[in-house]
């Protein structure tokens, strides 16, 4: 799947990259992605949550009255569920809501994820932006050059810039990553994936297979 390769005014360059069928040209599974998004999302909760049993509330241990003779219901004391104040009955606890996927299982949801951006026609490759200095107004006209300064874009790197990093970070709609970091709920939650040259070009290459298997 060749893909041109744009300059920050959005013109063709007359370079092209060569997006790999095996990635960006299988026929997506919808399923793999919706286990790789929820196992994301579910990792991202901190799991906090508590209650008090009656156990573990303030007042008084004593029972109310005696068991037996007073006509009433039999009661126990004052941190009973069923006053209140009292105790939570099967209330929240920590924990932990992560759960294991397999790593082809991730693997296959991320091309998946990949795959829909193609068919789509949502992926941008833009040529190496060097900025001298961090400038948030130079990298927005660029996005507004390359038709996607409306939308929500992935913006996808190599390696670390710390320039760009900077000049992104701001704008509210524009999520920068590294390629080795890349996941399915980010591409999910793009409208449009916008690649470097550079890191387009590693998804045909050996490294982009390394990587995938360090991250899953």
């Amino acid at each position: 799947m060749q893909a041109d390769v744009l300059n920050i005014e959005g013109k063709k360059t007359g370079r092209t990259v060569e997006l790999p069928e095996e990635i960006f040209g299988i026929e997506p599974n919808d399923h793999v992605i919706y286990l790789a998004v929820k196992q994301y999302l579910a990792a991202q909760r901190q799991g906090t949550h508590k209650v008090k049993t009656r156990l573990e509330v303030h007042g008084s241990s004593k029972k109310l009255h005696r068991q037996k003779g007073t006509g009433g219901s039999r009661k126990g004391n004052l941190r009973n569920p069923l006053y209140k104040g009292g105790g939570t009955i099967f209330g929240p606890k920590p924990r932990d809501y992560d759960f294991k996927l397999n790593r082809k299982v991730k693997d296959l949801a991320k091309m998946s994820a990949l795959a829909h951006k193609a068919k789509g026609n949502a992926i941008v490759v833009v040529e190496d932006i060097k900025l001298d200095a961090p400038k948030t107004k130079s990298f927005t006209d660029a996005l507004k050059k390359l038709n996607v300064g409306n939308k929500k874009v992935l913006f996808v790197l190599p390696e670390e810039n710390d320039n760009l990093y900077l000049s992104m970070r701001n704008l509210p709609k524009v999520e920068g990553t590294l390629l080795a970091d890349i996941n399915t709920y980010d591409i999910v939650n793009a409208e449009v994936l916008v690649l470097s040259e550079t890191a387009a070009k590693v998804f045909g290459t050996d490294d982009f297979a390394a990587g995938e298997e360090v991250n899953a």
